[in-house]
């Protein structure tokens, strides 16, 4: 998750944009509601026609079509692996990145204003994208969305009139959402406000640690209501700038009592959805505490959590500590932690987490290889927690960035299948670690070999014989799939 705040003065340009200007700089079609406060329906939630005129619900076409507005390779009824592929995938919309996503970057104003906009932060705007955001979701086919609170609803001048605020709005989510759709995970955005600049978990301040834990609790209530399956900790301020001004120790153990009481309130209001954790090394912190797959489940041992969280990797985070995609699910998966994937990646050549729909089709068979032999991720699934580029406008660019991620996600798992029905790959690995597969084998893997007998081995075979890994071949065979 990236945000990045509007420049100073950013709105009051947009304010004073007229309708035609709009139209002229976001190719949507004219909006029936003009974005501009002057608007008699910019105090309402009021908007008349679609927000998505000329976007039809988005259809399979399979690999040969030309259609941008079409699915080539994911049909959600098509079984793969005994598995359709919509429940291999739970494909979510990210409504952050999605409704509220400006274009905007440390260097520039935004670049999107979507026509439903009306420059406000008002209730009656945060309804209106809610519709916006369920039209888009019904069009696009699928039946899972996330939010964190502070996207859907607009702060208050107190705790008390924000919460309002989230009721309101959430209570109209409620309605729209009806039986089918429901939220794959939510959260609450504990980064953007100046009082969380410390941190909300970790904060130095007990007062900001107290706000913090109410505005979880609500969070998670409303979670709850709306029928969320997951619910999420990103802990992007959760970390240090500097360890000269910093008790890390102290922090540590706050931020595992804070999530202790995460776990507490869970089951005190009977919530069953999956508690996850989604690491990040680092931006904004220096360093985030939950850095990477391995060191969350470090700290969750450590404090008798392990069997209340699993994760949520984002593969853009994987690639800023250091680690592919890959090795992340294979991490968290190993160690019985893998329950959502933020489907995303970054640039090579830039050095920050970036938030790009994930289109690279080998990174995408890997990924699957992870999801098929975890059996699946429900009740978790594959979040877009990616972003258009500044540089895209049109509002069927939302649609084209979705279609291009779910069609490589597909394409991922139809080439995982091939490898897996094909055998090859599995037999390379297997052979690799045959003289594994004997007595003395079995012996060290359920701990029964001690020193003095393997040295006795040693002494008794003499210099062992190294095989070729044959990497070169299990890359031949990967990417014979592709």
């Amino acid at each position: 998750m990236t945000y990045f705040p509007l420049p100073r003065g950013t709105i009051s340009i947009f304010r004073t944009s007229t309708a035609k200007q709009l139209k002229g700089m976001i190719n949507g079609g004219p909006p029936t509601c003009p974005a501009n406060l002057e608007s008699d329906c910019g105090d309402s939630d009021e908007w008349k026609g679609e927000f998505f005129p000329g976007i039809p619900k988005i259809k399979y076409e399979g690999p040969s079509s030309k259609n941008p507005l079409a699915f080539k390779w994911y049909n959600a009824e098509e079984v793969i692996l005994g598995k359709k592929m919509k429940d291999w995938f739970r494909f979510s919309v990210a409504f952050w990145h999605t409704f509220r996503g400006t274009g905007a970057d440390p260097f520039g104003a935004p670049t999107k204003n979507w026509p439903w906009e009306d420059g406000t932060n008002s209730v009656a705007m945060a309804k209106r994208r809610m519709r916006a955001n369920f039209e888009f979701i019904d069009k696009l086919g699928v039946d899972w969305w996330c939010f964190h609170d502070r996207d859907i609803a607009p702060d208050g001048q107190t705790l008390e009139e924000t919460n309002a605020n989230l009721d309101e709005v959430v209570e109209f989510a409620k309605e729209l959402q009806g039986s089918k759709i429901r939220p794959l995970w939510g959260t609450a955005q504990l980064f953007l406000h100046p009082r969380y600049m410390h941190g909300g978990a970790t904060s130095s301040e007990l007062g900001v640690y107290a706000y913090a834990a109410a505005q979880v609790k609500k969070a998670m209530e409303v979670t709850h209501y709306l029928g969320g399956e997951n619910y999420v900790f990103w802990g992007g301020r959760e970390g240090y700038q500097s360890l000269l001004n910093t008790d890390m120790g102290r922090e540590l153990d706050h931020m595992a009592r804070f999530l202790e009481a995460a776990v507490a309130y869970k089951k005190k209001i009977g919530f069953k959805g999956t508690l996850l954790i989604e690491p990040k090394p680092q931006e904004p912190t220096k360093h985030q505490y939950d850095w990477d797959a391995a060191t969350t489940a470090n700290f969750l041992r450590k404090y008798g959590l392990i069997g209340e969280f699993k994760l949520n990797i984002e593969c853009n985070h994987a690639t800023l500590a250091g680690h592919s995609c890959h090795h992340e699910l294979e991490t968290a998966r190993l160690n019985d932690l893998l329950g959502n994937i933020d489907a995303n990646t970054g640039d090579p050549q830039i050095g920050w987490d970036t938030d790009q729909f994930l289109t690279d089709i080998a990174e995408a068979t890997m990924v699957m290889q992870s999801v098929v032999k975890n059996g699946g991720l429900a009740p978790g699934g594959f979040n877009f927690d990616a972003k258009l580029r500044r540089e895209s406008t049109d509002v069927e660019d939302l649609f084209i960035a979705h279609i291009s991620g779910m069609d490589t996600l597909a394409r991922g798992l139809c080439n995982a299948a091939k490898i897996i029905e094909d055998g090859s790959l599995a037999e390379l690995v297997r052979k690799r670690y045959a003289s594994f597969d004997t007595e003395l084998g079995a012996l060290i893997e359920t701990g029964k070999a001690d020193f003095e007998l393997l040295e006795k081995k040693a002494l008794q075979w003499g210099e062992p014989k190294v095989p070729s890994a044959k990497q070169e071949l299990a890359e031949m065979i990967f990417q014979s799939a592709l």
